[in-house]
């Protein structure tokens, strides 16, 4: 009798924690923060070793092979240093000598925020704060006015600024992005192609955006 008690309650435990595992997980709400700069929904991210699919490794990452840094052939009559940006392909091509380029893959803007032209880098920072423009603001009511350089800075290790514009060549930590079109005009990199791009591009160094 004992034992038929015991495989009772076994069996009745054993199926409250199929009903536990079943049922919803309902996560606190994202912030505003989470929901611009967070990986997408159903998918967390990680410093570690990612355990499975819903998991993303930020800081080192190893993006698609297309979008690794590499030096490739590039026909061009611009001069060395200067960098060409392809937002079509999602590449940003650093010119070489001898008809090569350093080719990095990007994140480019989203619809409605794109843009062309020709403008020179005006400054290079380490770690850049960032101060949301007050059209972001407007757009996004919640963001911060100002947020200190670090790990966590949606501009990454590194910022290139182009002109008097309010774009910027930078870095992320937000690596799903690059290859898509996700940014308010900015040009992202992954933060090691970035601290890259940085030691190799002087201020004054001509940038076309296509």
């Amino acid at each position: 009798m004992l034992r038929q008690s015991r495989a009772g309650l076994a069996a009745a435990s054993l199926v409250a924690m199929i009903l536990l595992a079943a049922a919803p997980v309902h996560a606190a709400p994202k912030s505003l923060f989470d929901n611009l700069f967070g990986p997408p929904d159903g998918v967390t991210a990680t410093t570690g070793t990612p355990r499975n699919a819903l998991q993303v490794k930020v800081g080192k990452v190893r993006l698609d092979p297309r979008f690794m840094r590499q030096v490739v052939p590039l026909k061009t009559k611009e001069e060395p240093g200067t960098i060409i940006v392809s937002t079509d392909d999602k590449f940003l091509y650093l010119v070489l000598e001898g008809g090569k380029a350093m080719r990095y893959g990007i994140g480019t803007a989203r619809d409605g925020f794109e843009w062309s032209g020709t403008h020179r880098v005006t400054n290079k920072r380490e770690w850049p704060s960032w101060t949301p423009p007050a059209e972001m603001r407007a757009r996004k009511p919640g963001l911060p006015t100002h947020m200190a350089g670090g790990v966590n800075n949606p501009l990454g290790a590194r910022a290139l600024y182009l002109g008097a514009t309010l774009y910027r060549i930078h870095g992320t930590n937000e690596p799903w992005t690059i290859g898509q079109d996700v940014s308010s005009g900015c040009i992202r990199m992954v933060n090691d192609d970035v601290v890259d791009l940085y030691a190799r591009v002087k201020v004054g160094a001509k940038v076309i955006v296509m």
